[in-house]
């Protein structure tokens, strides 16, 4: 087996498929600007997911809306992530979605499981214009 390796390696090498030498440094990604963002989860009052309740009733509510974005396949990725904080039975929405038709959505289905008025909604559309 290990000869047939050594003849396809050098194979690919002789005919190209390899680049020898100096190895390509790919282009730099540029990193995201977070700054607001993280000023702004540095409040006192803000809530953020390690204030996410241990209590079982608080678990199974963000489970609850978490299953409920999670079968929606019309959701996008990031609306599909986005993060569900329950303490003491209300509900805090944060993170980036695509759309407001996704934030909407999103609102109404933790408000659904939750009641309208156990829900706090932080999500921001991306790009927003």
């Amino acid at each position: 087996m290990k000869p047939f390796a050594t003849v396809l390696a050098l194979s690919a090498i002789l005919l190209g498929g390899v680049s020898v030498g100096k190895a390509q440094n790919p282009p730099a990604a540029v990193e995201p600007d977070n700054t607001g963002v993280n000023a702004r989860d540095r409040s006192s009052r803000a809530v953020t997911a390690d204030q996410q309740s241990n209590a079982k009733s608080d678990i199974e509510l963000t489970r609850s809306i978490r299953r409920a974005l999670m079968d929606d396949h019309s959701l996008s990725i990031a609306a599909h992530n986005v993060k569900i904080i329950s303490e003491n039975g209300r509900v805090t929405l944060r993170g980036p979605v695509n759309t407001e038709r996704e934030k909407t959505a999103i609102a109404s289905k933790a408000q659904a499981v939750a009641g309208t008025d156990h829900v706090y909604n932080q999500l921001e559309v991306k790009n927003q214009q």
